[in-house]
């Protein structure tokens, strides 16, 4: 990376697969068929040949995701247009929704007599877990040895979209999804807002939290934020949090069931400096009001000097910022690697009651493949894998840099999974909790105590749960 500020000479390029997602390792033994070997399939039989969608009939493909953003939205609609050209049979029926209202429907949807064919669940306790559990969607691990899914992407990513096969624990068992994009959440800055403070991007997490006062006295608003949508503060919340503990480790093997769970230090540390970060000034005034979209369009008009969220929004801010926009990891507390939220966006699984289940596995397949990956990094998107087009990015550009961004972390095993993972309540009590800490009404002794008390119920009930399964319950 160059120095804060300042575009090299010459433009600089970077190519390369991605490796194995070590910052996520679940260590979870592969189950039959994960290995490419052929297993059962949703039938219950071993299927022995890639399903030809041109050979389908008349079919229409009911498809519904959360790809509403400029990039996403972008990228989707290339790969839909481009699928049914290549199987003028199919239409593919594209339902698009924002990630809460596809999050308050989607159960409805499932569980209805006419559910899509493809959707995006997302991972962990509440939703994919929920509806694998319920039956809903189809196990895919035939399809993965059909089409090589094993060997395209790392068993580490692949093992965040699993699902045990008593449905009670993520990580491990029978393959539920394939997700397209990584992402992480990341610091974007108003380079223009940076220069009138007198500031230069900072290059240590000291020298970011440093900048914040110097911002509130030059008349600048340090952070724009957010959070009628209550996610946000989550993200925010899990920086500060990662921070804090100095690495991954302990938070992620909290987060997957393995740790100590959330009453440290690191936790009361986050909220104490989120609750800080409020009452100082440092975020915009009743932030709890104001939502996700405003908040980023304010900051790309230059009201806020920095705007902590996902790789998700850097092609929508890309377009009205031009130059202006920069981007990084959280960066590291001197001596400490980098750290932050992320993973891998949410993975398109089938449903069970599918009337064209082959289909779907072949649109999967498209869009994960190398082209798709190529796709989504012309439109500023994030793929998990890295194809051609990587290797063209000038990493002197925000994209460049969340691209290397995306390296780095995974070299030094710098990612926490979302925290809403948990359990299956976690998103609700958490994002309403830190509604509380910012407000002022809940203190950080308090948010960790709850944090902790629901995961110590939930993983009694699991243990619970696996006791039954033990003995024959």
């Amino acid at each position: 990376m160059t120095g804060p500020g300042r575009r090299s000479a010459r433009t600089r390029r970077f190519g390369g697969t991605l490796g194995a997602l070590c910052a996520l390792l679940l260590a979870a033994a592969c189950v039959p068929g994960t290995d490419g070997s052929g297993a059962a399939g949703p039938g219950g039989g071993a299927a022995t040949a890639v399903p030809d969608p041109s050979k389908a009939g008349k079919v229409t493909l009911t498809v519904w995701d959360q790809q509403v953003r400029g990039g996403q939205n972008a990228a989707i609609e290339r790969l839909n247009a481009e699928f049914e050209r290549k199987y003028p049979n199919v239409t593919v029926k594209r339902v698009a929704r924002s990630f809460n209202d596809l999050k308050k429907t989607l159960k409805l949807a499932l569980s209805g007599d006419n559910p899509p064919d493809v959707v995006q669940a997302n991972q962990g306790y509440s939703d994919m877990v929920a509806f694998a559990h319920a039956g809903m969607l189809t196990p895919l691990d035939s399809y993965a040895g059909l089409y090589g899914w094993n060997t395209r992407f790392p068993q580490t990513l692949l093992n965040l979209n699993r699902v045990s096969a008593d449905g009670t624990r993520f990580g491990t068992g029978q393959l539920y999804g394939l997700s397209q994009e990584g992402e992480y959440i990341g610091i974007y800055y108003n380079k223009s807002v940076l220069k009138k403070a007198g500031i230069r991007p900072p290059r240590t997490w000291d020298e970011f939290t440093g900048a914040l006062p110097k911002l509130k006295k030059a008349g600048q608003l340090p952070v724009q934020f957010g959070n009628l949508d209550k996610y946000p503060a989550i993200h925010t919340f899990g920086v500060l949090q990662a921070q804090a503990a100095g690495s991954a480790g302990p938070v992620r093997e909290t987060v997957l069931g393995r740790g100590a769970g959330f009453d440290n230090e690191a936790t009361r540390t986050a909220a104490r400096t989120l609750a800080a970060w409020a009452e100082k000034g440092y975020l915009p005034k009743g932030a709890n009001g104001k939502g996700y979209d405003d908040a980023a369009k304010q900051f790309a008009d230059g009201k806020g000097a920095f705007l902590i969220t996902g790789t998700w929004q850097l092609a929508d801010l890309r377009k009205p910022m031009g130059d202006s926009l920069g981007f990084m990891p959280p960066p590291p507390t001197a001596g400490r690697p980098l750290v932050t939220t992320g993973g891998e966006g949410l993975p398109w699984s089938i449903t069970s009651k599918s009337d064209h289940p082959d289909v779907a596995a072949a649109y999967l397949d498209f869009l994960t493949g190398a082209h798709a990956c190529d796709v989504l990094t012309e439109e500023g998107v994030l793929p998990v894998v890295f194809g051609k087009a990587a290797r063209k990015l000038d990493r002197d550009t925000a994209v460049g840099r969340m691209f290397t961004g995306w390296q780095r972390l995974n070299e030094a095993d710098g990612l926490v999974p979302y925290l809403d993972y948990t359990t299956p309540g976690f998103y609700d009590s958490l994002s309403a909790d830190l509604q509380g800490v910012l407000s002022g009404s809940t203190g950080p002794g308090r948010l960790a105590g709850r944090m902790q008390q629901q995961y110590d119920d939930f993983r009694k009930q699991q243990d619970a749960a696996g006791t039954d399964a033990g003995d024959g319950r």
